[in-house]
């Protein structure tokens, strides 16, 4: 009876909810199911302008009118009455792939739990003696598992109990006698023991990686929302700035085509005034010229010379309007200074795109060189500005040397000289990305520096890397030193006398590196800079200390 409940309630469960029937309705194909599952699951579908059932697919073109069905209804109303019973014995049967009961006889049950001291496997009733039986009580349980005769020596057919740590391997007690003995040996509890303390220490190396991995990946999700926020940004603005530059064209060839037009109706106006007025003069001077031929003709004398005074004024023509008072109007000026100036707009676009197109390329900040022979890509010739010089710092090596004198040297006042602490600055200011070595010798500041630092005052103020302004790594024959801010960290690594210096100013990163027969990071800053930065030493305790920037090829 128990069986054919089960088999009713599976019967009647939702194939969508996987529960037993809610206002069970049956579609047209004969499956059933709760009304608010098969609603739902068409909603979805309406954008389809098709309807299928979810178990068989067969789809209705219109949707079909749903009614509850009573008969279905009514058995799930009994089957509540009756009750759920546990699942059928059946269903606790081992299958491909389950670990099986030992000690079943006939058709096997999943076992619950494997024994590791019976080398067996057991199901719940099977297993009950290890929960009765002091004796079995004392016997290791685990979950159940195929692997158990992992642990039975093959050769001489024993639990192996015992980890020799010379071979590292697992034993039994008979090959500790013979094969492996002499050899380092303990239970194979014991190296768990110690073999769980170290997976211990592991898996919080690996939980703290996940961790950092998972703030990486934080970061770099905030970087690529930064990234789409400012290229958004950069589209828009630049949508706008070239819509200006367009309007701003459109509208001057507007005004040129206006005073072009302007013009040209000003001068043709003026040439058809004249032209009137000569056409009025060729008139005149036809009627006249006519008169004078026919009083040329006449061979009356007396009326020749009765006519003659009053015509005589004709002689005496009025100068024409002269044409040249008019110059031809050409507007090939014009199309030549339009032609300069598109050639000089095509010049200033092409240098100007040249620079738009670099800013969006280094808009990603690029990967530190991984090599001197990648670094020396950037490098750069730094010289020493003498302004800056202490009076107590030499300068030599075409101001590339800095030492540290007995006596102060011969300097004339300058309102950029250090007068405080023995330092010299750069007389270049980098940005972008650069990379400069130094050799050392004694005692040394190696720092970069805004140029406004102060030449005068306490540490705090002028010292390099006792402020905001300076980041400078403090060389000495037993270490090295980071200092900012007057925060001070202490570098572990191999000394040399020659210190790599690598900046990329825009992603604000500056790295110190020891360059010997390999080239080793010693310290990375990453921060954000404002200024140019300037390199500079800082010599401040022994006479003849010497910092000098290396010329690189």
């Amino acid at each position: 009876m128990a069986q054919q409940v089960i088999l009713d309630r599976e019967k009647l469960s939702c194939s969508i909810c996987l529960d037993l029937l809610n206002d069970p309705v049956t579609i047209p194909c004969g499956h059933s199911y709760c009304m608010s599952c098969i609603k739902d699951c068409w909603d979805e579908e309406n954008q389809k302008k098709t309807h299928s059932c979810p178990q068989c697919r067969q789809s209705f073109t219109l949707r079909p009118v749903l009614e509850k069905n009573t008969m279905l209804a009514e058995l799930v109303e009994e089957l509540k009455k009756v009750g759920l019973q546990a699942p059928s014995p059946d269903h606790s049967y081992a299958g491909p792939g389950d670990v099986a009961c030992d000690f079943c006889t006939g058709r096997k049950l999943k076992a619950f739990k494997s024994c590791l001291m019976c080398m067996a496997s057991q199901c719940e009733q099977h297993l009950q003696p290890h929960y009765d039986v002091p004796a079995l009580k004392k016997h290791k349980l685990v979950e159940a598992t195929l692997k158990l005769q992992e642990n039975i020596c093959s050769r001489h057919d024993e639990v192996m109990k015992i980890f020799c740590r010379t071979d590292q391997k697992c034993i039994c007690y008979l090959c500790s006698m013979d094969d492996h003995k002499g050899h380092d040996k303990v239970s194979a509890a014991a190296e768990r023991t110690e073999r769980q303390t170290e997976l211990r220490v592991i898996r919080q190396k690996i939980q703290q990686r996940v961790q950092d991995t998972e703030k990486d990946v934080k970061v770099l999700q905030q970087r690529v929302e930064a990234i789409n926020l400012s290229a958004d940004g950069a589209v828009r603005d630049s949508e706008k700035i070239f819509t200006q530059l367009i309007r701003l064209i459109e509208k001057r060839s507007s005004e040129v085509k206006q005073q072009i037009r302007s013009q040209q109706k000003t001068e043709v106006s003026r040439a058809k005034e004249l032209e009137k007025k000569l056409q009025q003069e060729i008139t005149e001077l036809k009627r006249k010229d006519s008169e004078l031929e026919k009083l040329s003709h006449t061979e009356d004398h007396l009326h020749f010379l009765n006519n003659y005074p009053s015509l005589s004024h004709l002689s005496k023509i009025e100068d024409s309007p002269n044409i040249a008072v008019l110059p031809l109007c050409s507007f090939e000026d014009v199309t030549a200074a339009l032609s300069a100036a598109r050639d000089k707009l095509q010049t200033v676009v092409s240098e100007e795109w040249a620079k738009i197109s670099l800013a969006v390329t280094e808009v990603a900040p690029q990967p530190e060189p991984r090599t001197r022979d990648e670094s020396l890509k950037y490098s750069r010739q730094i010289t020493l500005d003498h302004n800056t010089a202490h009076t107590r710092l030499g300068l030599s090596d075409s101001n590339r040397k800095a030492t540290l004198m007995e006596v102060d040297q011969l300097y004339l006042g300058h309102p950029d000289r250090f007068l405080a602490r023995w330092q010299v600055l750069s007389r270049e200011g980098l940005t972008g990305r650069c990379y400069l070595e130094v050799k050392w010798s004694g005692n040394v500041y190696i720092a970069v520096a805004y140029k406004d630092i102060s030449r005068t005052g306490a540490r705090d103020e002028s010292g390099f890397g006792y402020n905001d302004k300076s980041w400078a790594l403090y060389c000495r024959s037993y270490g090295y030193t980071f200092i900012h801010n007057s925060i001070s960290t202490s570098i572990s690594g191999p000394l040399s006398s020659r210190i790599g210096v690598y900046l990329d100013h825009r992603a604000g990163t500056l790295s110190y590196y020891n360059i010997s027969e390999t080239m080793t990071l010693l310290h990375r800053v990453q921060t954000t800079f404002t200024q140019p930065l300037f390199p500079g030493f800082w010599l401040p305790n022994t006479p003849g200390d010497t910092a000098e920037f290396c010329e690189l090829k």
